[in-house]
């Protein structure tokens, strides 16, 4: 098929290598009807249904004289679906939306204070990693519109997104997206606000002034569409100006936890990061003194090193003694070392244990002082101790009744 290459536009991937996906080269005419051209391995088996909903996408846009290639490596129809539309849109003004059915597994709100233990970032623009991401279990799934994009493709990328988002299962991870850098992020909430978004990540902030102008464009988009689900922010300190704000930004509205991304940072800093991170240790304490000063979370940059999982097991390790609740990943196989050692271990869970069953049994007596041994204990010790138990409990390493079990223990020594 013969296409004029200055009227003709393309959106999707192809090539060796592409999975999952399909790349669509489309020409408006001005006769000829609709010219669709299919080229496919499994074309035999679904030849016509890429055929049939090529043609029902095209009529939706009231399109009747076009021509069209499309070159597909095993695209679900929501992929085909966010490149035709795509496509379309690069080629006229249109817009209206062809929305993909909303999958009623991923109609769920989450709270303020969830674990954020791990969140696995996926390219928004790579349909192929983001199909079975859910069945990893992380925490959260980031599908992403910043440097995980090329520049030249982040239009077609929003299209991908909200479509994974109403028809991908995310199996109850926190749905989550990162916009672009404010202010251009902005238009990026329209293609996420509505299709039931957890959190937003705001890249590169620098102000509490970024953060309320992407809360205001979410109120806005809410009014508009009806949208009504809680959307959490996650902004993320990247630069020297970021670390100096970073307590102004953690106190914003709806900043359920601040995250810091130390490539960005390093490189402000004209710096090399490390594996000791003596680098970043001031921006590191900064964004944890900020976010508990705040009473929010702290989340660490991820690791990059997706081979060695000694050294991520290490930085884990460190980045849990800093204060932090969490850390990026940028592989599944880094999801469990994160989960493992983010949580609390046995030693932690048997100190928790006593200071909580003090502190009850001292209420249960009328006394004003709570004491574990030689020991005051004071009420930031207790909150610490029954967050732990919380943790622990939620994480199964603790039955529910795990201070009758306590008790009948100590009765027995």
């Amino acid at each position: 098929m013969e296409f004029n290459v200055l009227t003709a536009v393309t959106a999707g991937n192809k090539g060796k290598g592409v999975r999952s996906d399909c790349h669509v080269t489309l020409e408006l005419t001005s006769a000829g009807g609709k010219e669709i051209a299919i080229e496919s391995k499994v074309q035999v088996m679904y030849g016509d249904d890429i055929r049939r909903q090529a043609v029902e996408m095209l009529d939706y846009f009231k399109i009747e004289h076009v021509k069209m290639l499309i070159e597909d490596s095993g695209a679900l129809p929501y992929v085909l679906a966010a490149r035709i539309e795509a496509a379309v849109k690069m080629a006229k003004s249109e817009t209206i939306e062809y929305l993909c059915p909303l999958l009623p597994e991923n109609i769920y709100h989450t709270s303020r204070d969830k674990n954020r233990f791990s969140r696995l970032y996926l390219p928004g623009n790579t349909p192929s990693l983001a199909i079975n991401a859910g069945i990893h279990k992380p925490d959260g799934i980031i599908l992403d519109l910043e440097d995980a994009v090329a520049p030249a493709r982040k239009f077609e990328a929003k299209f991908l997104v909200r479509n994974t988002l109403r028809s991908i299962d995310f199996y109850g991870a926190e749905r989550m997206v990162r916009i672009n850098q404010v202010p251009a992020g902005l238009s990026d909430l329209d293609f996420v606000v509505p299709h039931q978004v957890n959190l937003i990540l705001v890249p590169k902030c620098e102000s509490a002034e970024q953060i309320r102008l992407v809360n205001e464009k979410i109120s806005e988009i809410k009014a508009r569409t009806g949208a009504s689900q809680p959307i959490w922010l996650m902004p993320i300190i990247e630069s020297a100006m970021g670390v100096l704000k970073a307590l102004e930004i953690a106190q914003s509205e709806n900043v359920v936890a601040l995250a810091i991304g130390l490539e960005d940072y390093t490189a402000d800093l004209g710096v090399k990061r490390t594996q000791e991170g003596t680098e970043s240790f001031f921006a590191r304490s900064m964004v944890v003194n900020a976010c508990k000063a705040a009473g929010i979370q702290a989340i660490d940059s991820v690791y990059s090193d997706v081979a060695n999982m000694e050294g991520l097991k290490d930085n884990v390790l460190r980045s849990k003694a800093l204060g932090f609740d969490g850390m990026g990943c940028i592989h599944p196989r880094q999801i469990r070392v994160i989960h493992e050692n983010f949580a609390p271990d046995a030693d932690e869970i048997e100190k928790a244990k006593k200071i909580v069953n003090a502190f009850i049994e001292a209420g249960e007596k009328g006394l004003g002082v709570v004491s574990l041994g030689t020991k005051m204990i004071d009420q930031p010790v207790v909150k610490r101790a029954q967050k732990v138990i919380d943790l622990a409990v939620n994480l199964g390493k603790l039955p529910t009744g795990w201070r009758e079990e306590f008790l009948a223990n100590q009765f027995a020594k």
